[in-house]
This record gives C-alpha cells, structure tokens and sequence, in this order.
C-alpha cells in the first residue's frame, strides 16, 4: 500500500522526474545493501561513485565542476528519497559529502580549490566531510580551539575534532580552525588533505542510530598545509559557517519527510495485514484515527521544509528562520510518528529484521544534528523578538 502522496505547488515535472531517479538509485543501490552496512557501520565507498555517476553528489553546483546547478527543491527531493532506503546513516554519508563539505566551498573557495577538490568530490572520486564539532564546541561555533598557526606560506593546524560524519575515511575535511584570537572573528576555514603528516583517526564512534554513517574523531598534530588551502578570507569562517547551516538543517527537515513517509507506509501494510480480535488493525478506528494524525504531520512537514527550499533558493532573508522552523517541527515530528508506527507492529517492530527499530534510533539524531532543537527555538524566539521591536520602533512606542 503506497502513501498517497499529494501532488505539490512547489515542484515542477523536472522535481518528479528526478525523484523518479533518485528512487530507482535508493531501490538499486542502497535497500539492498543496507542491513550488511548498518552490521559494518559504514556504506560501502564506491557508493560514492555510484552516487556521483548518477548526478546525485552536486545538484546545486555549476555544470562546470560535474554539477546540475538546480536548486534547493531538487535538494530537498534527494534528500526524501535517501532517507527511504532503510539506512539514515548511507543516506548521512553522501549528504555530509555532496551538502555539508561542498557547499561553502562553492560559495566561497578559489577556483584552484574548486578544481582541485571539489569536482572530484562531484564525480564521487573523493569523499569529503565537514569539520567543526570539538569535544568543547558543539552548536557553540565560536567556541572552537583547533589552532593554524601561519609559518611563511603555509599554515600548522594542531587540535582534536569529534562527531564528524565521514571522519574516518574522508580524502579531505573542509575544516575550521582558529587563526586568531578567542571569538567569532577569529575562525577560518580551508581545505585539509588527510594524507597530511601528523593527522590521525582516532575512535570510530559507535552511535546510537544513522550507524552506517561512519563517524570519527580526529587528531591534528602540527600538521602542515599550503596557506592557498584556506577557504575565502581568513578570519571569516564563522559567517561562512553560519550562513551554510540553512542547507544542512534542510537536509535532516528532508530525512524527516522522507523517514516519516517511509514509516507510514510500512505501518499502513503491516495494519492492514496483521489481524487481531478478528479484524486486521487498520479496521479499528483508533489506529485510523493515528494514521491520519501522523500523515498530518507528515504533509505538514513536508510544507514547511519545501517554503523553507523555496526561501533559501530564491535567497530571501526569511530562508534562515523558515528552515530553523522546518527542522524543529520535522525533528519532533518524525520522532512522533517513528513511535506510533513501532508501536502498530507491536513485538514484530522490535525485532532487528524488521527496519522499523532503526528509524525509529535513526531518528533521534535530527533533534541534534545541524544545531540542536533548543537552539532552533532560541534563533526562532530572536526574530520574534526582533519583529516585535521592529514594530514598536516604527510605531514610536
């Protein structure tokens, strides 16, 4: 029984026809494998090839680096159909790659960088990963202490990162680092190697879900890079850093949308099949009465994060707080409906054959990732606040 997904305002013929794509690729390439990668705690890596033969590691990029130079709607569409496959954490690797490690390099970076590293990450030669996470600095930016120091032309970056998706196997981490003092201004970014001396994966990290997402911590230890690896201007990485949140709490509103249509229609078959007190479950109006809350929820979300798509794409000022919105809302949300669809397959969606289980730990992670739930409220509360004042200010009150 396939959800009945409404037909949406947002997205052209082009939009449903790539998701037609991105559907195939996830039946093909990733259901299928998911089980063996969620036991091993990685995907496998010519995934990535994969992936980037397939045109899905560079959307939003020029055509001129591999990309398809479509928008954040096309985004949000890959993102949905990943999240189906049975395996938050696959569809996390290839997201930390083709969003979180590349966007700000296509916004910002030299051409030499672009060329250098970016197209091949595109191809899917390359695997990059994002890093800023520190054991002291979370959602907390401004707070990291991994130092690069400049010695002549090149920069020696010492330091420890935590939680960084693709950590332990990344070609290259676009990475932030602190080039002077204590504060928002002091933070950089640039590309690192990580065949560079001096720089180690320490402990793989065993998590609670998305476990087919590899997930390190690493060591930099007067490692040394070229200073023409630095990512735009120095001393601006926390606005480059900030401004590229909108595309990555996105992409978990997107997971969101895409595990709760998933959960529904795996609940929807499993009710109308199994049968207790003589009628299948989905005969009592209870259970459709919570179907139809949770499909709610989902078209809701849906709504908010395709606005959000829009904003961001057409680069409107409300894209920051319409997607800090769809993230909040699609977090609680999908953990809502993760719970109600184990609870309708009752001792069977405990059961480790059955994905129901690992959506629902997967899940968990979305009101973390990207900024944490709280701080969404608190960025949400500021614009409030700041319309209010605005008002009273032009109102001479």
């Amino acid at each position: 029984m396939a959800y009945p997904r409404q037909p949406s305002i947002f997205l052209s013929e082009e939009h449903d026809a790539f998701r037609d794509t991105v559907a195939r690729f996830v039946e093909r390439e990733i259901r299928p494998n998911a089980n063996e990668w969620e036991r091993q705690g990685e995907c496998a890596r010519d995934l990535y090839k994969k992936a980037g033969d397939a045109g899905l590691l560079g959307l939003r990029y020029p055509e001129s680096l591999g990309g398809s130079n479509l928008d954040f709607l096309a985004t949000t569409v890959l993102a949905e159909e990943l999240a189906k496959g049975d395996s938050i954490g696959t569809a996390v690797s290839l997201m930390a790659q083709s969003e979180f490690a590349l966007a700000i390099l296509a916004d910002e970076a030299s051409d030499e960088i672009k060329t250098d590293w970016m197209a091949p990450a595109i191809a899917g030669d390359l695997i990059g990963a994002i890093g800023v996470s520190e054991p002291g600095a979370g959602s907390d930016v401004a707070a990291i202490t991994t130092r690069a120091r400049r010695d002549g032309g090149d920069y020696i970056i010492s330091g420890q990162k935590t939680f960084i998706s693709n950590g332990t196997r990344a070609d290259f981490i676009t990475l932030a680092v602190r080039t002077g003092e204590p504060g928002a201004k002091g933070i950089s970014l640039v590309v690192f190697p990580t065949d560079t001396p001096g720089f180690e994966v320490g402990r793989r990290l065993d998590k609670l879900g998305a476990r087919a997402s590899d997930t390190g911590e690493l060591y930099f230890d007067e490692c040394r890079i070229p200073a023409s690896n630095l990512v735009g201007e120095e001393g601006q990485g926390l606005r480059y850093i900030l401004s590229h949140f909108g595309g990555e709490r996105l992409v978990i509103a997107s997971f969101a949308v895409g595990v709760m249509e998933r959960l529904i229609d795996l609940g929807l078959d499993y009710a109308a099949q199994r049968e207790t007190y003589g009628s299948p479950v989905l005969g009592f109006q209870t259970w459709r009465h919570r179907f139809s809350e949770m499909a709610t929820k989902l078209e809701s979300t849906r709504l908010l994060a395709y606005q959000a798509a829009r904003l961001l794409s057409d680069h409107e000022p409300a894209g920051d707080l319409a997607v800090s919105m769809a993230k909040l809302h699609a977090a609680e949300a999908a953990q809502s409906v993760a719970a109600e669809v184990l609870q309708v397959h009752g001792g069977f969606g405990q059961m480790e054959e059955s994905p129901i289980p690992r959506y629902y730990r997967d899940v968990a992670g979305f009101s973390i990732g990207a900024g944490t739930s709280e701080v969404m409220r608190e960025l949400i509360s500021r614009s409030l606040v700041a319309s209010q004042q605005s008002r009273r200010s032009q109102n001479g009150s």
